[in-house]
């Protein structure tokens, strides 16, 4: 197989099957519950240019027990789409929260490139407790345990002491620990977890729950996570072009990485299987560095590791391949990568004179191809750094048959980047003063017709490290390109230098390529493809005949009543429908009918549902936050005054109003009676009772039974045998009729000793009055038959909401050129967010805005990119005073 079917095929292949790219820039780095989140999605493809392929994005939210609270659909135009969600007291709690954002089409391939960020929010409008946890490790081989330090202040920030504290630790819904403890006086408490270390249900894996008694009557709870309670590290090692090969001088990359994601620094020794040291090493960056060795056939290494907590362990080094061959790259120069194949003696015997192919590609274009016959044990050439794009590329080593041998990453960062100049009249304002920014898009000092997105912080009430932050260049250069979590992404593009620069080669040397796979190209194996991009909202389903019989040329009508719009459709042979490229917001109804058929009467329409990638741990954890209280105070204090109307009163229980009982007043026959029964037996008291007239024998204050029949005792003791009234529902009845009544119908028994007026005595010759009252049954409606059908449902006919577009809502920018305006509390963080700054074909343009009520920094961030795929960021600071 020759260089050209190698190349030909493979750019087939990644213009047939272009990879798209999402990147969200935010207006805010984390945010407080009531905030509104506001964000602009960028979606590329090849070589960064904007994406004409899928014309919709989703954004999922995630919380931090990996459940979607929500998902936000919006429509694509020319690459970009405009979004914002607000974090509502009911959704929303302070906790992590990790959000991804893909298309469709990115769910073909094994794994997608999906963007994806952590963020956490804090509450401060009902904040009872605020929290510090700190844990310490002192598990065994046999006992996991874990000690907890927690300090518990209130609200203004005056410690609970002296409180009482309820714990335990649940994990999957179960107990596996609790206890109880008091808060010292500055509101510390210590909690010792323990449990079997080969125990079912592990502490790591569960949530710790604490309750505090802050008043005598009121309990506040709170949670931590305890994943991270317990840090294991691990150590790996990288050849670089992916194998040790015995004779060859190889630079070997190195990561110490904690199990909660981040890097570790650490240092050792390398020593051979005779005890002779061979190399020792440093890190130089988050735990990354390099170090050389040149590893002889037949031997094994190992490596002494000191990591900086102090803590030491010893791992082995991949074993020493006997034959091969291996690309090793120099980054180092501006305008030049530095090639260089090496291979060792047994492979160069082998494989002399055989033909061998170098290919490199960069954002689905390839960029390089170069061959040579095996001549010499190395080879080294120089490639033009301007032959590739801004980014990662991908060098790889083919044999004549098209199998990959070594590949190594490299990244080419380009002087001559887009640059986007900010500048203002004046670099102070007073508050709620007017600034207007300008913006100026260059490359190669030509004028840059571009779309970009601007958010302006208060910087003394939003702190953040610029070296965390996520950026366009971080998430479409680097995030989207490899495997794995980066920590602390931008500190390669925030100002790089010399240093920077290798900091990053290191990093490329030990984070894989993701998702190219030369192998099945070479072998005509296509990517496999479920879902096509996406062109609009597409609403598809099946009609059947109620016996299960698809419907072949059904008439369908598809209506969406609040756009006033209706649609026709047919279905194919075999009964399935598609109405594409509908245009709806997300509360809209939608309903599809098949009633203008004949026999519409015996068809049943089903929907399909729409495809949702499955919900996988939060690869970027690392960036969680155990103490958010700490990490926002200066916010979350600002946030307290900003949302102090939204502050809710604790739920009071109201009891309900009394239902007026049923009684002997509800029946005309009974009117003559007092108003008050001399006594009363409750519904509830002859719950499960049997036969009713046994149970009422004893109960019935003043009443004797004899032969059948209740009477007034007194009256019966002094001789007077007329028997007393049984009225049942207001009817009087025979005393018989009483067992017929189900007692746990009964409401009550109400008895009347006398009647004073005699009325209901002398009209049915009784003595003394039992009112049997049922419970009311409730009153119903009649309806007629069509009304009754209508209730059914109807299979021919569905009416639903399908998840329609998330409005697009502006945001609100206050004006304060009129002076009713100025007296206002202004506490907002983000002061001002425009997802649609266009500059003209002189690469202009300008906006403006009021400051709030806050003094000191204010951080202007504008991100953007042009037709070409070119990437520009910038920040602009000004004060108020």
């Amino acid at each position: 197989m020759g260089i050209n079917t190698i190349i030909l095929k493979t750019n087939k292949i990644l213009s047939d099957y272009p990879a798209e790219k999402v990147y969200l820039h935010f207006d805010k780095p984390y945010y407080a519950v009531a905030d509104t989140v506001w964000f602009k999605a960028y979606v590329t493809e090849n070589q960064n240019f904007l994406s004409g392929l899928s014309k919709i994005v989703y954004v999922d939210v995630i919380n931090q027990n990996d459940s979607l609270i929500q998902t936000v659909k919006l429509p694509v135009v020319g690459g970009f789409a405009y979004g914002s969600f607000p974090l509502d007291q009911f959704n929303y709690k302070q906790g992590n929260y990790h959000i991804r954002a893909y298309t469709m089409w990115m769910l073909n391939s094994d794994d997608p490139a999906f963007f994806s960020k952590t963020f956490y929010v804090g509450e401060a409008i009902d904040k009872e407790v605020k929290t510090h946890i700190t844990y310490k490790n002192s598990s065994t081989d046999k006992l996991e345990k874990i000690d907890a330090r927690v300090q518990f202040k209130d609200a203004n920030n005056k410690p609970y002491a002296n409180k009482n504290v309820t714990w335990q630790v649940v994990t999957s819904y179960t107990v596996i620990a609790k206890g109880r403890g008091t808060t010292d006086a500055n509101g510390y408490l210590t909690i010792a977890m323990s449990n079997a270390q080969k125990a079912e249900y592990q502490l790591q894996k569960g949530q710790l729950i604490t309750s505090i008694n802050t008043t005598e009557k009121d309990v506040a709870t709170s949670s931590f996570l305890l994943k991270n309670a317990i840090i294991n590290k691990d150590f790996q090692f990288f050849p670089e072009g992916g194998s040790l090969i015995a004779g060859l001088a190889t630079k070997i990359a190195f990561k110490g990485i904690k199990s909660d994601g981040l890097g570790i620094g650490a240092k050792g020794t390398v020593t051979d299987n005779d005890g002779k040291q061979v190399a020792i090493f440093t890190s130089q960056h988050l735990g990354m560095g390099t170090f050389n060795l040149i590893p002889e056939a037949g031997k094994t290494y190992k490596a002494a590791v000191t990591y900086v907590d102090g803590t030491t362990q010893n791992y082995n080094l991949p074993t020493v391949t006997a034959a091969g061959i291996v690309v090793n790259i120099d980054n180092s120069s501006a305008d030049n990568v530095a090639i260089k194949i090496s291979a060792n003696d047994a492979f160069f015997g082998e494989n002399q004179g055989k033909k061998f192919y170098l290919i490199a590609q960069s954002k689905g274009v390839i960029c390089y191809g170069a061959q040579t016959a095996l001549s010499n044990k190395e080879y080294n050439t120089t490639v033009l750094k301007s032959k590739f794009p801004n980014g990662i590329a991908q060098f790889t080593l083919f044999n004549e048959y098209g199998k990959p041998l070594s590949e190594r990453l490299v990244f080419v960062q380009h002087k001559d980047n887009m640059v986007v100049t900010l500048s203002s009249l004046a670099t102070t304002y007073g508050i709620k003063k007017k600034v207007k920014i300008n913006v100026a898009a260059k490359k190669d000092g030509a004028p840059v017709e571009g779309s970009f997105s601007v958010a302006v912080v208060d910087e003394t009430k939003v702190p953040s490290s610029e070296d965390a932050t996520s950026t366009i260049l971080t998430g479409l250069l680097l995030s989207s390109d490899v495997k794995g979590y980066i920590e602390k992404a931008n500190y390669y593009f925030n100002a790089p230098d010399a240093k920077k620069n290798t900091d990053l080669d290191v990093l490329l040397l030990t984070q894989g390529y993701r998702s190219f796979k030369y192998t099945d190209i070479i072998a005509n194996k296509l990517p496999k493809i479920d879902f096509l991009p996406e062109q609009g909202i597409e609403l598809s389903g099946i009609l059947r005949m109620n016996n299960g019989i698809p419907v072949r040329k059904g008439a369908l009508l598809l209506t969406i009543p609040d756009k006033r719009f209706n649609l026709e459709g047919t279905t194919d042979p075999v009964g399935n429908f598609k109405f594409k490229g509908l245009v709806f917001n997300d509360s809209s109804k939608v309903t599809i009918s098949a009633k203008y058929n004949p026999n519409y009467k015996g068809m049943t329409l089903q929907m399909n549902g729409s495809p949702v990638p499955s919900l996988t741990r939060n690869f970027s954890a690392a960036e969680e936050v155990l103490n958010i209280d700490s990490a926002l105070t200066t916010y979350l204090d600002n946030s307290k005054r900003q949302y102090a109307y939204l502050h809710t009163l604790k739920d009071v229980t109201i009891k309900a109003a009394i239902v007026p009982k049923v009684s002997h007043k509800d029946y005309p026959a009974l009117t003559g009676l007092s108003q008050m029964a001399d006594h009363e037996v409750s519904g509830e008291q002859l719950k499960g009772c049997g036969m009713l007239v046994t149970c009422l024998q004893g109960m019935l204050a003043g009443v004797t039974f004899m032969d059948g029949n209740f009477y007034v005792s007194r009256d019966y003791n002094a001789g007077n045998r007329t028997p007393m009234g049984i009225f049942i529902n207001g009817m009087n009845v025979d005393v018989n009729q009483i067992n017929t009544i189900d007692p746990n119908q009964l409401e009550s028994v109400e008895i009347f000793l006398r009647d004073e007026l005699g009325l209901v005595n002398r009209a049915n010759n009784v003595n003394g009055v039992l009112v049997f009252n049922q419970k009311k049954a409730p009153k119903g409606q009649k309806i007629s038959k069509s009304q009754l059908m209508d209730m059914l449902p109807k299979y021919y006919e569905l009416t639903f909401s399908p998840q329609g577009y998330d409005k697009e809502k502006q945001f609100y920018s206050p004006r304060y050129d009129v002076a009713t305006n100025m007296n206002r509390n202004d506490l907002r963080t983000t002061i001002y967010w425009n997802p649609k700054v266009i500059t003209d074909a002189a690469g202009n343009a300008s906006f403006e805005f009021y400051n709030a009520d806050g003094r000191g920094q204010y951080k202007v961030t504008i991100e953007g990119i042009d037709g070409n795929g070119n990437l520009g960021r910038s920040i602009f600071k000004y004060t108020v005073k």
